[in-house]
């Protein structure tokens, strides 16, 4: 039974901003939450609010790698902290707290479910929710399989908490779903996957170490759908998946929940681990797909997750690839930003949309989250 992705859709947060004006922002945030920790007058916050934009400048994912990026709140588009949703930090250094922050990601990701379905008359088999960034029962998805009268026909799963990656385990989820149903005589069903990450909801403007700032100057907002079925249309068909933990690397990455939103961990060497297992990791899936690497590998696109422009170098230079392999992984970063678990599936769009890449061009698909773990899948466009 052929696998197929499709039906991709794609939506855009309510505000975007540059990210020469975000990486200011988060300066004047960060000076402005000290300034209230610590009492000081208008001098010493101007002082340090000019250390912290050289930090920024040195540590930080600039314009030249980040264009723009989506958020769903507006607090970023202004510096009157007590006008703001989240980040009044001359009242709450941190930011509100994870209720606030959680009751937000309810009703966005609600009134995005209504949305994305409102026009929709055909019932997916499945829905699968995935994010890392918001929790809450029941979910959006089964609130509008409820307003939807499809309580009977579709299976709601969430899939939460896996960070990055999580497009691989869905994926995963849905063929599954599909593989059941054909064993029990239903074939022909569609399951959608539906990422819907608020990374905006997560800062800490009270934290001011460099991996923080690093942190907050890659992640974003992303809002995608997309249709997992067992069909031989057009999109891009699952050849094979595979996913594996590195050895002693638990430490290396995490995102867990705090008194002020979820907060990621970050250790410097993530890129040099992942460089190190890559390899044997790619030569292993190209087997399972029965596929020769040395024949695919120069005619390859790859869809890597850009975690951040260091992960796509560290990929090429590792796999040796040309610089046109990574690059709609590269421009994908430079429009939105890292988007959790919604960035891949947004590089998968855009090359099924790409008429420059032919049908029949296999594409390795390569993303890493907590665990350490590193996920992928070849697929082919057809």
């Amino acid at each position: 039974m052929h696998t197929i992705l499709s039906r991709f859709s794609m939506k855009r947060p309510p505000h975007q901003t540059s990210q020469a004006a975000a990486l200011a922002w988060l300066a004047r945030a960060h000076a402005a939450a000290e300034g209230t920790v610590q009492s000081w007058d208008p001098a010493r916050i101007e002082a340090f609010h000019a250390r912290l934009e050289r930090v920024i400048d040195r540590c930080a994912c600039g314009p030249t790698k980040i264009g723009s990026r989506g958020h769903v709140v507006a607090d970023a588009e202004t510096e009157r902290w007590s006008d703001m949703v989240l980040y009044d930090v001359v009242n709450h250094p941190h930011g509100r707290g994870t209720t606030t922050r959680n009751a937000i990601y309810a009703d966005v990701v609600s009134r995005y479910f209504e949305r994305e379905y409102e026009g929709e008359e055909t019932a997916p088999s499945d829905l699968i929710h995935v994010t890392c960034t918001g929790y809450v029962s029941p979910s959006g998805a089964q609130r509008v399989v409820q307003q939807k009268g499809w309580g009977a026909l579709t299976r709601v799963t969430h899939a939460y908490h896996m960070g990055c990656y999580a497009a691989f385990p869905a994926t995963r989820l849905a063929m599954g779903s599909l593989f059941a149903d054909a064993a029990a005589g239903r074939p022909g069903r569609r399951v959608d996957v539906v990422h819907t990450e608020l990374c905006s909801l997560h800062l800490d403007p009270s934290d001011h170490s460099v991996e923080q700032l690093v942190v907050q100057s890659l992640f974003a907002d992303g809002f995608i759908r997309y249709a997992v079925s067992a069909d031989d249309g057009p999109g891009l068909r699952v050849l094979a998946l595979d996913e594996r933990i590195l050895p002693d690397s638990a430490d290396s990455m995490g995102w867990a929940l705090s008194d002020w939103g979820m907060k990621m961990t970050l250790a410097r060497d993530v890129p040099e681990r992942i460089g190190a297992a890559l390899r044997a990791f790619v030569v292993d899936l190209y087997a399972k797909a029965e596929m020769s690497l040395g024949a695919e590998l120069g005619r390859t696109v790859f869809a890597v997750h850009p975690g951040g422009p260091k992960i796509i170098d560290a990929v090429r230079d590792v796999l040796e690839l040309r610089d046109a392999q990574v690059e709609t992984s590269r421009s994908v970063l430079f429009d939105y930003g890292n988007m959790s678990s919604a960035t891949l599936p947004h590089v998968w769009m855009r090359l099924l949309d790409d008429p420059s890449i032919a049908r029949g061009t296999p594409i390795l698909s390569l993303a890493f989250g907590p665990g350490l773990t590193i996920c992928g899948g070849i697929f082919r466009k057809q």
